[in-house]
């Protein structure tokens, strides 16, 4: 799998995020008659920055409707003299707002000075754009620690980062030096691979020291699609150990959220801890990239994807070879000639379909070689089951062949069944086993189409298709349901050398057994449904891919079989809704 274009992808903005140098910062800082929720301002100052340049200071008095008390005077050094020339702060608010508009607003203790400044705007109706803030003093924290500074004080933090200006309890000084403050923290904070304003937004919530230092690791990562994986150095000889693989369109950006408090699994965050380092490919595709993370995490089941617990662990169906046929639950689905029924996700899923497919059909479900039972068969006295042992003039074979034939290329038989059961429960008004009855039905029918899905696309010796992905055309090639080649040329340009070179290298696919996939089912899925999507386009088929066309039936439509033999009128809805409808509706988009 190749990258045939020197072109890079472009990644969208929403994964580039906004460069610390072209964010316009708004420093303010408040003085106010108090600390309690009824104080009122008296004194706003704001330095506008761009890229550690300044681009305009803001500074006034406020005239509040209370006198200021001695102490706060005293503090401050704002009397009740200088206030009272001073506009009121309704005065204030447009010049004010005009000067912050369009800026991320920093402040230390943000949560202090931007709550009042919303409570001014909600009590003279101005409209809250609600910016982006940055709190240089949660940033302190989450960056310097104690052995540093005794604590995260504006005037400690002026020490620290020799500010130009000295704070004094006055606003535009205190902006003054908060500008100094948060441009030496940018600056350590750069060296943890902080470079735009959201990840200096994430650095404001609190995450362990050790979290934080890591983000280095994804500081060189590309930001492009493809796979990474944390891994653990192990003692030579041995290699190391993969705990966690992901898949991304921007690995460094993805990466680089797991040292971020935006990760709050728990198990991430030990993961974080354990690992000594992390790696990456970039993908041609970002179908190649899903692909590959399945591989991965098959070839190494990491402890920490959940996934790797599921990754294989698939059960299936199967028509047993005795003289009168049950259904097996099995594992290995290579057993047989023909591929078995399903796959499903868990044992207990394929169990309850293949009862609620022997039931319908009324095939034997004991186990072991065929005997009478002396004393009766419950389930044949329930209607579920044809008792070949009590009936031997049954035509069991009939019975075996509409069950073969509901498992491979019919289904119709099947969902007219099922409905007749789940009609007939909700008679007798036993509606939670009707409801049970029919998850359980739907899985019946799902298994048919799942089957169908991918043995149709392992029967194709190879499929070349393309899609659509901005100005380039991402280019696969499958063999046997197996990704064997991907890669990329640009839109308006001849893609047939491109395809030729990806065909030509791509990877040797030998035919499976039983018609099954080359492949996990997990893997061929995924590159069934990317078929499935809008804008993908046939190059190629070698071999036949279809669809039997009675293979599946939408969920409504058994709903309305049902609903059909409570009120016979609906019989001619049923009708219309089958002729209608697409046999092989995922496919009509290819």
């Amino acid at each position: 799998m190749q990258n045939m274009s020197a072109a890079p992808l472009q990644p969208s903005f929403d994964d580039l995020g906004t460069p610390l140098p072209d964010v316009t910062f708004c420093v303010v800082d408040l003085e106010t008659t108090g600390t309690s929720s009824t104080a009122q301002i008296t004194e706003i100052g704001a330095v506008k920055v761009c890229g550690g340049h300044v681009e305009g200071e803001y500074q006034t008095l406020v005239r509040p409707s209370e006198p200021i008390s001695a102490s706060v005077q005293v503090l401050t050094g704002i009397t009740n003299a200088m206030v009272l020339p001073a506009p009121p702060l309704a005065a204030v608010l447009p010049s004010w707002s005009e000067f912050s508009r369009g800026t991320v607003l920093v402040a230390h203790n943000a949560r202090f000075d931007v709550g009042f400044l919303k409570k001014a705007y909600a009590e003279y109706d101005y409209p809250w754009e609600n910016p982006a803030v940055v709190d240089t003093l949660t940033l302190a924290r989450s960056v310097l620690s104690r052995a540093e500074v005794r604590n995260y004080r504006l005037g400690t933090l002026s020490q620290l980062f020799r500010t130009t200006t000295t704070p004094s309890h006055r606003a535009l000084e205190d902006a003054r030096a908060t500008v100094d403050v948060l441009h030496g923290l940018i600056e350590r904070v750069g060296n943890l691979g902080v470079t735009t304003l959201e990840d200096l937004l994430e650095m404001t919530h609190r995450v362990s020291p050790t979290r934080q230092r890591r983000r280095v690791w994804a500081k060189d990562l590309p930001e492009r699609p493809g796979v990474y994986w944390f891994c653990l150095d192990k003692p030579a000889p041995s290699p190391p150990e993969v705990l966690y693989v992901g898949k991304s369109v921007n690995i460094r950006r993805r990466v680089s959220q797991y040292f971020t408090a935006s990760e709050t699994r728990r198990r991430m965050d030990e993961m974080v801890r354990v690992a000594t380092g992390v790696k990456a490919r970039e993908c041609s595709t970002a179908l190649e990239a899903g692909v590959r993370e399945l591989r991965l995490i098959d070839a190494h089941q990491p402890r920490y994807n959940r996934r790797s617990r599921r990754q294989g662990s698939v059960w299936w169906v199967a028509l047993t070879d005795d003289a009168h046929p049950r259904l097996s639950v099995i594992q290995r689905a290579d057993r047989g000639s023909e591929p078995p029924w399903g796959p499903f996700t868990s044992r207990r899923t394929a169990t309850l379909a293949a009862t609620v497919l022997a039931e319908a059909f009324g095939l034997r479900q004991c186990s072991g070689p065929l005997s009478r039972h002396s004393d009766g068969c419950p389930l044949a006295e329930m209607g579920r089951c044809s008792a070949p042992c009590l009936n031997p003039d049954v035509n069991y074979s009939a019975i075996v062949d509409r069950t073969r034939r509901a498992m491979t290329v019919d289904v119709r038989e099947l969902t007219n069944r099922l409905a007749e059961r789940i009609a007939r429960l909700s008679d007798a008004e036993r509606f939670e086993d009707a409801a049970e009855y029919t998850d359980n039905a739907r899985e019946a029918l799902k298994a048919t189409r799942r089957r169908a899905r991918l043995s149709s696309l392992a029967s194709c010796h190879e499929i070349v298709a393309a899609r659509r992905e901005g100005a380039f055309w991402e280019i696969h090639v499958i063999r046997h349901g197996r990704l064997a080649g991907a890669g990329r040329c640009r839109t308006r340009t001849d893609p047939m050398p491109v395809i030729d070179a990806i065909r030509a290298t791509a990877e040797t696919v030998t035919p499976p057994p039983a018609g099954l996939p080359a492949c996990t089912v997990e893997e061929a899925e995924l590159v069934a449904s990317w078929f499935e999507e809008p804008g993908v386009r046939l190059v190629d088929v070698d071999g036949e891919w279809s669809w039997p066309a009675n293979c599946w039936v939408p969920s409504e439509e058994l709903a309305i079989r049902v609903s059909a033999l409570h009120h016979p009128g609906d019989d001619e809805r049923s009708k219309t809704y089958s002729e209608n409808r697409q046999p092989c509706p995922d496919l009509t988009t290819v």
